[in-house]
């Protein structure tokens, strides 16, 4: 299924795309796409009886706002350098284990939502990404399996990051992913049995027109199921939680000077196999 969230910021409502491209209103048999219908298996299965039946009124798309298709997210944990051409183009060591930092939900916007260019920002960069959300509880998963079986679905995810807050003011890389609007999600969740290996999925963006990556999840140095388990040796993962996989080569950083970083007024538009497309303008915040 391919599950979303329609209307208003702070007042959207679950629908499902079916698969003739019709928009469906799913506010009369589940109350929001969010952690606990990921998790209710009940839920998910009266939504696809719905779905099937027919029985799901139409939506005019015409002038309806996309929202973040997951609500009440608990967390989004990112991988950094998880692609090898990535790694290569920014001159890094291709990392041992997996490098973890974290976003702030409120940093999640609509796919097509206005992105801001901090004040005093003077590398604004792009970085197209898997995002895994998480079905189920999940603590030291033991198997490749288990960790795929925690997976409700996936999603486009657009991880913008400010480079000199990122790196060079010290401390952590946080500063540099959590400013307003740092990371739209969507337009659809896209559960897991339409993507039957998440290792085979072409990501593409584009920076007013002009393509600038162009990767594969096949180059993921820590494929979907291992940074699942891994990470939950470290972390409770719960049902609403997102994983960002990381980025492949093609981002503004690890071009040469002048290096062509955001500024307001830039268009960027990205998209993954399957999982749909986003456009965002950006604007100065």
């Amino acid at each position: 299924m391919k599950l979303l969230r329609v209307g208003p910021a702070g007042s959207e409502r679950p629908a499902l795309l079916d698969a003739g491209g019709t928009l469906r209103d799913l506010s009369g048999v589940v109350s929001d796409v969010d952690g606990a219908l990921l998790s209710d298996a009940s839920a998910l299965a009266r939504v696809r009886d719905a779905a099937a039946a027919g029985d799901l009124p139409a939506l005019d798309a015409d002038g309806l706002r996309t929202g973040p298709p997951l609500a009440r997210i608990g967390k989004i944990v990112c991988i950094g350098l998880n692609y090898h051409d990535h790694a290569t183009e920014t001159g890094a060591a291709i990392p041992a284990e997996p490098i973890l930092f974290m976003k702030a939900p409120d940093t999640v916007v609509g796919p097509e939502d206005t992105v801001l260019v901090p004040r005093g920002s003077e590398k604004t960069d792009w970085e197209v990404e898997l995002a895994v959300v998480i079905g189920r509880t999940a603590r030291y998963l033991e198997s490749d399996a288990d960790a795929l079986a925690a997976v409700a679905g996936y999603a486009v995810a657009h991880d913008v990051s400010e480079r000199a807050f990122q790196l060079e003011r010290g401390g952590q890389w946080d500063k540099g992913k959590n400013c307003e609007t740092f990371n739209p999600l969507g337009p659809w969740l896209v559960t897991a049995d339409e993507v039957p290996d998440p290792q085979a999925l072409g990501l593409r963006l584009w920076v007013n027109g002009e393509k600038r990556q162009d990767g594969t999840t096949a180059d993921q140095i820590f494929p979907v199921a291992q940074v699942v388990r891994y990470l939950s040796r470290f972390m409770t993962l719960y049902p609403g939680d997102v994983i960002n996989t990381g980025t492949p080569a093609g981002v503004a950083m690890g071009m040469p000077e002048p290096k062509p970083y955001l500024r307001a007024g830039d268009v960027v538009e990205l998209e993954i196999d399957g999982l749909g497309r986003q456009r965002q303008e950006f604007k100065a915040a």
